[in-house]
């Protein structure tokens, strides 16, 4: 492993329980039911857009999805800004800053979230020092010019553009990182299919509900074959 590839909500900070309060939030204010897992395991990693259709669609919302998205971010603002790191994630990024591989060579860092410029800085404002780590130009984020219309994840090409960001910047003499020699860390399954999409190893990191969401086939959701991603890139998944 030369490299290592970050998502961010639900892995690095506990935005996931925020995103889940402000849905809630919604959906109780049109008398619908509370998000069960089965449809939260759908929208995690996604770009908002995407996530946001999948609810509407799920919920029956009678409101246009614009409507949806903007009265989600007013409670999303409110609730940003308390995020916090989840537990061991101050030591394995300061552990990371200037780790060596077994070959003595630098260990990259990227950063690579669904979350918009916007969310981001929500969620993070109050904690930079912590994602000082991720280096300006190696953080690709949801809104990014350079991810195409429609590729968020589970497509692979966020990681792919991540992993770019990091080639782009290498040192003179250091040879260029492959995508077998990044490891990605993920909590969504649609963000594992992903970086096993991008032909990169994966830690799969889950929610504690989402693990019992998954129980029993936790070996498609690390070779990423649950069928999130359609038939694309099948020939860089896992075999089970």
């Amino acid at each position: 492993v030369r490299a290592c590839l970050f998502d961010m909500d639900g892995l690095l900070l506990d935005s996931e329980d925020k995103y889940t309060i402000c849905t809630n939030a919604m959906l109780a204010k049109y008398d619908r039911p509370p998000l069960p897992w089965s449809i939260k395991a759908q929208l995690q990693g996604r770009p908002g857009p995407t996530a946001g259709e999948i609810l509407r669609k799920w919920a029956q919302l009678p409101i246009p999805l614009d409507q949806y998205q903007s009265e989600l971010y007013s409670l999303q603002r409110e609730h940003f800004p308390t995020c916090k790191p989840l537990p061991g994630v101050e030591k394995l990024l300061g552990d990371l800053t200037g780790a060596k591989t077994g070959k003595g060579e630098k260990l990259h860092i990227a950063l690579a979230t669904s979350s918009t410029a916007i969310n981001f800085k929500l969620k993070t404002a109050h904690l930079e020092e912590l994602f000082s780590v991720f280096e300006g130009h190696r953080r690709v984020l949801g809104d990014d010019s350079r991810v195409p219309n429609g590729r968020g994840k589970p497509a692979p090409d966020i990681y792919l553009i991540a992993l770019q960001t990091i080639n782009a910047s290498l040192e003179p003499g250091e040879k260029e990182i492959k995508p077998e020699e990044c490891l990605v860390f993920e909590d969504s399954v649609p963000g594992v299919e992903a970086g096993r999409r991008a032909g990169m190893r994966v830690a799969w990191v889950p929610h504690p509900e989402l693990h019992k969401e998954y129980d029993g086939r936790q070996a498609d959701v690390l070779a990423g074959r649950t069928g999130e991603g359609g038939p694309e890139d099948m020939h860089q998944l896992g075999e089970i």
